[in-house]
């Protein structure tokens, strides 16, 4: 058995196209929802943290249904995707959303010190994680985009 050593052979397969497909349209649906609630086109959203669906839980998903379609649900990579997409999502309901319910805690304790003392105000970045419906949203675009995307690859 061979190893392929040429590092751009990655961009030449289904597995990577799924889960940046599906991280790509996650954040782009992000940026949508945004652009409707605002009217202005935020950029940021493409590179952002939290909000509904999960750019996380798209790529992983995406990545671990497009290996399993390929190489088979039993073979040791796609367990090995499901685990690492089992962890990732896990992280961002979980650990993630706790640091962003710790961040939103410590913003309103510094705004109450900022009107009692002077103290300089930085806030924490309180979207840090999902709730488990954004992380099951992302689950099913990545799922579906994998879908597709194995479906529509040249054999």
């Amino acid at each position: 058995m061979t190893a392929d050593l040429n590092p751009l052979h990655l961009f030449a397969t289904p597995w990577f196209w799924a889960s940046f497909t599906g991280w790509t349209l996650a954040q782009v649906i992000k940026m949508t929802a945004g652009f409707v609630k605002t009217g202005q086109i935020d950029f940021r959203y493409l590179l952002s943290t939290g909000g509904m669906p999960s750019a996380h839980s798209a790529m992983v998903c995406g990545l671990c249904t497009s290996i399993g379609l390929t190489e088979g649900f039993g073979s040791p990579i796609a367990m090995l995707a499901a685990g690492v997409a089992a962890i990732t999502m896990f992280d961002a309901a979980v650990v993630r959303r706790a640091a962003g319910h710790q961040a939103k805690i410590m913003n309103q304790m510094i705004d109450e010190l900022f009107k009692q003392h002077k103290l300089r105000q930085t806030h924490l970045k309180e979207l840090l994680g999902h709730t488990r419906k954004e992380v099951f949203a992302g689950m099913f675009v990545g799922i579906a985009v994998a879908v597709a995307m194995v479906a529509c690859w040249p054999a």
